[in-house]
C-alpha cells in the first residue's frame, strides 16, 4: 500500500520550524547583554543580527527555485540542517567575530526552512483551507515576541547563554524525524534543465549590497559608502534583469512581474511588513519609555496582537473565496489603516490599556492581511512556480522590514535630535538611552525626565506618522486591481 503524507505531523513541523526560526531574534535580544560581556565586541554587536537577516535573504529565492525543481523535502531538510550547525557553531563561538560567523551559517539554513515550510502547506491545503493554517503558523511569530524575552533571560539565568543556541540542535533533529519520515511527495519528472547559477549569484549579490547599504543607512544615514552599496545593488538589477531574460530556466520567471495580481501583492506584503516593524519595536518603548512602565508590560501589550492575528487570519480565509482579491484586501488595510491611525492620534497621557485595543485591531488587520497577500501569492502562479512565488512573497516581506527599520531608526533619530535642542533645561548626554530602561530612568534628574519623555513621544509620533503612510499606500495599491482580479480558485 502506498504511503501519504501524515499532514498532521507535517503541519507541526511547520509550526515548530516557524516557532524556531521567529524566536531566534528576540531570545538573542535578551541575551545579547550577557553574550557581549562574555566575548566583546560590542561595537560589532549589531552584526550579530543584521547578518542572519542578510544570508537569509540572500538564499531565499534559491532554495524557492530549487523546491520547484528537486521538491520540498530535499530542500527544507538540507535548510534545517545547516540550520543546526549554525546553531552548534554559535554556542561554541569563543569570540564576538566567530559568532558572526556562525549567525551567517544560521540565516543560510532559515533562508530554506520557512519560505519552503509556507510552500509545503500550499501544497498540502487547499485555498480555502490553508488560509487559517497559515494564519496558525504565522501566530509564531507573535508568541516568539512575547515568550523569547521571557526564555532568553530563563536560559541565561538558569544556564549560559550557549544554550539559547544549542537548544535548537534537538529540535532541529526532532523536525528532520517529522518531516523525513512523514512528508511524502510525489516523484517529480526528469528534466535536463540546470539550475541557473548566474542568475542565483546576481540574485544574491544584487540583494547583498542592498541590505548592507540598508544597514550602514540606519547606521550613519545617507553617506558615500551607502550611496555606493546602493549602486552595486542597482547595477546587480540590471544583470540581474538581463541575464534572466536569456535564461534557459531563470531562477525567477520575469514573467511573473507581467501579473498584475502577484506583483501587487507583494507589494503590500512588503509595505505592512515594514508597517508592522513601527509596532513591535517602537510600541514597547513607548510603554517603557514615555510611560514608565516594565519591560514585561512592553512586551505584553503586544500579545492581543498576536491573539487578533488569529482571528483576523481565520476570517480572512473564509472570504477567500467569496469575495474578490480587490475587496478582501481593501478591508484588512482598512482594518489596519484604523489600528495605525490610532496609535498616531494617541495623546501624551494615553493610559497602557489603551493600547491593547489598539494592538488587538492591528493584530486583526494584519492577520487577515498577510495571509490574503501569501495565498493570492501561491495562486496566481502555476503549481510548478509555487516555490519560486513563495520565496519572493517571503523575501518581499523581509526586505520591507529590514528597510523600514532603518528609515524608522533616521527619523526617530533626526526627530529626538531636534525635539532635545528646543528643551531649556540641561540634560545628560546619555539621556534618551536612559529613559527607554525603566531601570536607568529613574536615575534621571525628576525636572527632566517629564520633559524626556514628551521628546520620545514626539519622536515615536513620527515613526506612526510614516507608518500609516505605508499602509495608505498599500490601500492605493490594491484599488489598482479590478473587482475580479485575483479571486481564489478553489480548486487544487
Amino acid at each position: 500500500m502506498e504511503r501519504k503524507t501524515n499532514i498532521k505531523a507535517v503541519t507541526a513541523a511547520v509550526f515548530v520550524a516557524t516557532f524556531m526560526t521567529a524566536i531566534e531574534g528576540t531570545i538573542i535580544t535578551t541575551a545579547m547583554p550577557t553574550i557581549v560581556g562574555s566575548l566583546k565586541g560590542i561595537e560589532i554587536m549589531n552584526w550579530v543580527f543584521s547578518i542572519y537577516l542578510l544570508t537569509n535573504a540572500m538564499l531565499t529565492p534559491v532554495y524557492g527555485k530549487l523546491a520547484d525543481m528537486i521538491g520540498r523535502k530535499p530542500v527544507f531538510l538540507f535548510g534545517t540542517a545547516i540550520f543546526m550547525i549554525g546553531s552548534a557553531l554559535c554556542g561554541m563561538s569563543y569570540s564576538m567575530v566567530h559568532l558572526i560567523i556562525a549567525r551567517a551559517i544560521q540565516g543560510i539554513g532559515a533562508g530554506a526552512m520557512m519560505p519552503v515550510a509556507f510552500t509545503i502547506i500550499a501544497d498540502l491545503y487547499s485555498a480555502e483551507k490553508r488560509g487559517k493554517i497559515l494564519g496558525l503558523t504565522s501566530t509564531a511569530w507573535g508568541v516568539a515576541s512575547v515568550v523569547g524575552p521571557l526564555a532568553g533571560g530563563i536560559v541565561v539565568d538558569l544556564f549560559s547563554w550557549h544554550w539559547i543556541f544549542f537548544i535548537n540542535v534537538p529540535i532541529g533533529f526532532g523536525l528532520i524525524w517529522l518531516i523525513g519520515r512523514y512528508l511524502i511527495e510525489e516523484k517529480r519528472p526528469k528534466t535536463n534543465k540546470k539550475m541557473d547559477m548566474l542568475g542565483s549569484l546576481m540574485s544574491m549579490m544584487m540583494l547583498m549590497f542592498f541590505l548592507i547599504g540598508i544597514q550602514y543607512l540606519g547606521d550613519e544615514g545617507l553617506s558615500l559608502r551607502v550611496g555606493t552599496f546602493f549602486l552595486i545593488s542597482l547595477i546587480g538589477l540590471v544583470v540581474f534583469i538581463h541575464v534572466e531574460k536569456r535564461a534557459e530556466d531563470p531562477l525567477i520567471s520575469l514573467e511573473l512581474f507581467r501579473n498584475r495580481t502577484f506583483v501587487v501583492v507583494n507589494l503590500v506584503a512588503a509595505l505592512v511588513s515594514g508597517f508592522l516593524m513601527g509596532v513591535e519595536v517602537y510600541i514597547p518603548m513607548w510603554m517603557q519609555g514615555v510611560l514608565g512602565m516594565s519591560a514585561a508590560i512592553g512586551g505584553l501589550i503586544l500579545a492581543p496582537q498576536s491573539i487578533m492575528w488569529v482571528y483576523g487570519s481565520s476570517v480572512a480565509s473564509n472570504w477567500l473565496t467569496i469575495f474578490s482579491l480587490r475587496k478582501n484586501l481593501l478591508i484588512a488595510l482598512l482594518v489596519t489603516l484604523i489600528g495605525g491611525t490610532l496609535l498616531f492620534l494617541m495623546p501624551f497621557a494615553t493610559p497602557f490599556y489603551i493600547f491593547f485595543v489598539i494592538s488587538a485591531v492591528i493584530g486583526t488587520g494584519m492577520g487577515a492581511t498577510i495571509v490574503i497577500t501569501t495565498v493570492s501569492a501561491q495562486n496566481s502562479v502555476p503549481h510548478k512556480q509555487l516555490g519560486v512565488a513563495t520565496s519572493f512573497n517571503t523575501l518581499a516581506k523581509t526586505l520591507g522590514q529590514t528597510m523600514m527599520i532603518a528609515v524608522f531608526g533616521i527619523i526617530f533619530n533626526a526627530t529626538t535630535a531636534k525635539e532635545l535642542t528646543k528643551l531649556m533645561i540641561a540634560v545628560p548626554e546619555d539621556a534618551m538611552n536612559q529613559l527607554v530602561n525603566p531601570h536607568t530612568a529613574k536615575l534621571l534628574p525628576t525636572e527632566s525626565l517629564q520633559a524626556l519623555r514628551h521628546v520620545l513621544y514626539q519622536g515615536l509620533h513620527s515613526i506612526y506618522g510614516v507608518a500609516i503612510l505605508l499602509v495608505i499606500v498599500a490601500i492605493v495599491s490594491a484599488l489598482t486591481l479590478t473587482q475580479k482580479t485575483g479571486t481564489i480558485r478553489t480548486n487544487k
